[in-house]
């Protein structure tokens, strides 16, 4: 069933808040599509509105935080990785607080909300902090994985979510550990890294590359940081190529996590998908990601000028 990763979220927090008194839930007045509503109509006294206020919500999370509290802040990732960057840096991983940053309407899918809402950045803002953990599910039921487990651990997160409906690529009986890339498919001589909304897309088009005679492994990639170091280099010295393909700037995210461990470990050609050092622009989701190569036929087409 497709379900947006920001909706599994606040279901799944709903749930938390409920069995754990500790959990504190804070918004930036945007909780009905943040989804954190839901953790609010199960426990109003134990979620907050910051209102527009993103830098002075991060602030509270902190001192919460600092109080012994389990805080979920969540607003839209632009905001969160963008606006409230220094009071993250400062106030939460510096001292390596007990803070979940659960961003929602990241990436091109945003859509219509255009380039000032659009954060293709935040992974590569995300990532550079340290103590700072950042995941990014594919599908509901990665979400509700990743929110269970960053719930039990200590320390700083984010996890990035998004505002359109995935199709499943896990289900509620898999076993997933959040810090382990998952092979979806094994191929060979072609590794085909992808993460977020990009697994599904990377996957169909796989599909379609072995009917062309091309057999490429999909690896899903959610755990950003730490990277799984062991797993993504065993694939590597597998394959004779490799592509990072991500709803983000090429600059710093997937593609730049991948190049860091690759090229001091076990260089390989590695190709980007990705967003091309530019701003997006206005539209309906899947014309914005059809514009900016985020599709299916151009994963495709990537892969088979790379291979020709």
């Amino acid at each position: 069933m497709a379900l947006e990763t920001r909706t599994a979220y606040g279901n799944e927090l709903a749930r938390l808040i409920k069995a754990d008194n500790n959990i504190v839930v804070l918004d930036a007045d945007l909780s009905k599509a943040t989804k954190t509503y839901e953790a609010k109509k199960a426990c109003p006294e134990r979620h907050f509105n910051a209102g527009i206020a993103e830098c002075n919500m991060m602030g509270m999370a902190a001192g919460l935080a600092a109080s012994g509290k389990t805080v979920f802040a969540s607003t839209f990732a632009v905001f969160a990785a963008g606006r409230a960057f220094e009071i993250i840096r400062n106030s939460i991983c510096y001292p390596n607080l007990n803070v979940k940053i659960c961003a929602t309407h990241a990436g091109l899918s945003v859509g219509e909300d255009g380039a000032s809402h659009q954060a293709i950045e935040d992974l590569a803002i995300m990532r550079s902090l340290p103590n700072m953990k950042v995941f990014v599910p594919c599908d509901q039921y990665e979400t509700r994985a990743i929110i269970d487990y960053v719930a039990k651990i200590k320390g700083p997160c984010y996890v990035r979510l998004g505002r359109s409906k995935v199709d499943d690529v896990f289900d509620e009986n898999t076993v997933f550990d959040p810090e382990k890339v998952k092979v979806l498919h094994q191929g060979k001589k072609i590794a085909l890294f992808a993460t977020g909304l990009m697994v599904q897309k990377t996957l169909n088009a796989a599909k379609m590359l072995k009917d062309k005679g091309v057999d490429a492994t999909v690896v899903n990639v959610s755990c950003l940081k730490p990277l799984d170091k062991e797993g993504i280099l065993k694939i590597a010295k597998e394959h004779d190529l490799a592509f990072a393909i991500e709803e983000h700037s090429i600059i710093g995210g997937l593609y730049g996590a991948l190049s860091e461990l690759l090229s001091k470990e076990h260089p390989l050609r590695l190709t980007p998908i990705g967003v091309n050092d530019t701003f997006g622009e206005s539209g309906k989701a899947n014309d914005v990601l059809k514009k900016y190569g985020l599709t299916e036929e151009n994963i495709i087409k990537t892969v088979e000028e790379c291979v020709n």
